[in-house]
């Protein structure tokens, strides 16, 4: 009988300890394993082509067909950041210029090389495409981890998310995550000095010929 009670105690005992490990192996599977500084989370850019065709002629784009443009412009909300393009057979002036005239209410200039699209565009129609760029962080947030034991010294899943993912929101052209900046901001920083440069070049009020008023005795 003795024996039978050793026996049966040492497997609850054992399975008892079983168990705990296998809890203590499923929690460290959740564990964090970046010991790094760097954020496993980076914003993603992806592009879209957006296409639009108008009809020509000899004048470029007759008020009809500007007026069809603005109202896609206006729906697809044209905006900066947006890339656009015109892939005309004819390479007609007249109809890149017809589409600056409309995309210059918007602020946008028109591109000089036209991406490759699906179809054939016909002579006496031109197709506009407008390239868009998104940017984003997929798996954000990340609350992966089913455990706070962190035996690596590793960072959160999470960790650079937020960061990240508010960088991929706000930032106006998200090609620049890509390529950075080409523009050298020369006509900003004119813009923001030129009320500097009035302050400190204009005279003094004393120093000009102030009309004398008073009384006289």
């Amino acid at each position: 009988m003795k024996a039978l009670a050793f026996k049966q105690t040492h497997r609850a005992a054992t399975l008892a300890i079983a168990t705990a490990a296998s809890l203590v192996l499923a929690g460290c599977g959740g564990m964090p394993s970046n010991r790094s500084l760097y954020s496993v989370h980076q914003p993603v850019v992806e592009r879209a082509n957006y296409t639009f065709d108008v009809n020509t002629g000899a004048g470029g784009l007759n008020y009809s067909e500007q007026s069809r443009l603005a109202g896609w412009f206006e729906a697809m909300d044209l905006r900066y950041g947006d890339r656009l393009s015109i892939d005309d057979p004819l390479r007609s002036s007249s109809t890149r210029a017809a589409v600056e005239v409309v995309a210059s209410r918007y602020g946008v200039m028109v591109s000089d090389n036209a991406p490759t699209t699906a179809g054939f565009v016909n002579a006496g129609t031109a197709r506009v495409i407008i390239t868009r760029t998104t940017a984003s962080v997929p798996g954000c947030p990340d609350w992966s981890a089913k455990s706070d034991v962190n035996l690596a010294n590793a960072t959160s899943t999470n960790y650079g998310c937020a960061t990240n993912s508010n960088l991929a929101a706000m930032i106006s052209d998200p090609e620049d995550l890509v390529h950075g900046s080409s523009n050298v901001g020369n006509t900003v920083v004119m813009s923001a000095s030129k009320a500097i440069v009035t302050y400190r070049e204009k005279k003094a009020t004393g120093a000009e010929n102030l009309k004398k008023t008073g009384t006289e005795n």
